[in-house]
């Protein structure tokens, strides 16, 4: 299980960065982005998958959390 840091960038969109891996794609879909619930399945902009539990309220960004390989 990947620690993920997710950032907005300039355009105000969701990066999605792996340090050890040193891979930073877009986010091209979240399952849940609203105020209630963050997370689920994302999917990137390069078609690799992967699942955060949800979390129960949108996070402040910048923040590092382990997400799953799908």
């Amino acid at each position: 299980m990947p620690e993920v840091m997710f950032r907005k960038d300039h355009n105000d969109k969701l990066i999605f960065y792996v340090a050890k891996k040193d891979l930073e794609e877009t986010i091209a879909s979240l399952e849940f982005e609203s105020p209630e619930k963050w997370g689920g399945e994302i999917v990137l902009s390069d078609g690799q998958r992967y699942y955060l539990e949800p979390l129960p309220a949108q996070p402040k960004l910048p923040i590092t959390l382990r997400v799953k390989r799908v």
